[in-house]
This record gives C-alpha cells, structure tokens and sequence, in this order.
C-alpha cells in the first residue's frame, strides 16, 4: 500500500492553461502539474518569489480524474501596451474605454473558461513522507492563500476535502475522492479520464509544457503525462 493525499476542486468556473499567446489564453480539459503546484503553494502561503519555496513544491507528483467538466465559452479584455495606456487606474470599464482614442491601438484578447468543473487530485512524493502529507492536508484544509480554479475570477464552490489515503495504485487513491453534497456521486460504470505524471500502464501519453521552472519569469519545461 501507498501514501496518498486526495482532494477534490469543484467550481463553476474553470481556466486551465494551454499554450498562451499575446492575445489568446487557451484552457485545457483540466488543472496542469503548474496549477496544481501553485494551488498547493497556495494553501502553504509559498509566494511567487519565494524560489526556494517554489522548488520545493516539485517533490509533489500529481494526478487528476475528471469527474465532470461542462461547455467550454470565451470572454473578452481590452488591453493596451503600458506606454500607450491613457488611463493607468480606471474605476470601471467604462471609463476606461471612453479614454481609448484610434491611435491607441488597443487590442482585443481572449479568455478561455469551463463551466461546471469538478475533479478529484491525488497527490503524492517518492518518499512518502507521513510528515509532509499531514502538513500538507493541514495547508488545504485552511489555505493561506485563498485558492482558485485557474484564475482569480473562478473561485471553489466548496472546500477541497483532502485526505490521507492508502491505496494499491493512483486509480484506487482516486476512488477515495469526497464530493460535496450539493454534487451527486458519479456512476461506479462511467468511464472518466485520468491524468497523471505516474505511467498508470494501459492507456496514451502526451507531452505537456506544465511544469514550473521560474514562477516569476513564468517559464516552464515539458513533461510526459500518461493517460487513461
């Protein structure tokens, strides 16, 4: 038997991050190894330019199960570059867009969201450490950061319930996963994806540009993810 810490994210608004250009930030079908590191980070009050906090977030191995995940829609910013901004602090919108004027050059971005999302997470370190889950449970269940689904704007509906957990492999940690009573328990016969940094041995691979190596220059290196 293994150690494991399993929690669950439910929200009604998801952004996962693909790969992102100027004027697109894409979302995928679920939380990266980087969102679940800064979540994580998160919860144990590790800021951003704390590096040495930020590094030691990567003995953590991941692994997450869709339970459910809704219509994807898209939103849309004005931004402009900062030399060019007429208006630096606007109270709203509104009149931040009747300072705008032709030769500003202003461009429209896009956003991209979930709707509905609940998943379960397993977490886990090659040394199994009781004293590092037990910290880590503790971390979750009363966050120093308060912890989002993506982006500031996608708050949890409910409390991410972790727990340590004993099980044979990552699929069976997953199946000890609490929902919350507004959502009802998925079907035992539903066939629901997994993603996991561990090779879970029947199934496909894809390459992921998701884990951290600089969280203030926000650079990231690739992984392989093995899905089932």
């Amino acid at each position: 038997m293994r150690n494991f810490v399993v929690l669950t994210l439910v929200a009604p608004m998801g952004a996962f991050g693909d790969l992102a250009g100027h004027e697109r930030r894409g979302s995928w079908h679920w939380p990266g190894r980087s969102a679940l590191l800064g979540l994580l980070g998160a919860a144990l009050g590790v800021r951003r330019d704390d590096r040495a906090g930020q590094e030691a977030l990567a003995i953590w191995q991941t692994a997450v199960e869709v339970l459910k995940i809704g219509p994807h829609w898209r939103d849309f910013h004005t931004v402009q570059t900062v030399p060019s901004t007429r208006i630096k602090r606007p109270a709203t919108r509104r009149k931040a867009l009747a300072a705008l004027q032709p030769k500003d050059n202003a461009l429209i971005t896009r956003r991209d969201y979930h709707s509905d999302c609940a998943f379960a997470v397993a977490l886990w370190t090659k040394e199994e450490s009781d004293e590092d889950a037990a910290a880590l449970c503790k971390a979750l269940k009363r966050p120093a950061f308060i912890p989002y689904l993506g982006r500031k704007s996608c708050p949890l509906s409910a409390p991410m319930a972790p727990q340590q957990v004993q099980a044979e492999d990552v699929p069976a940690a997953l199946a000890q996963f609490k929902l919350p009573d507004f959502l009802p328990t998925p079907e035992p016969e539903t066939e629901r994806l997994i993603a996991s940094d561990e090779d879970l041995g029947d199934g496909r691979q894809e390459t992921r540009w998701d884990t951290p190596l600089d969280r203030k220059k926000w650079h990231f290196s690739q992984r392989r993810v093995y899905l089932t």
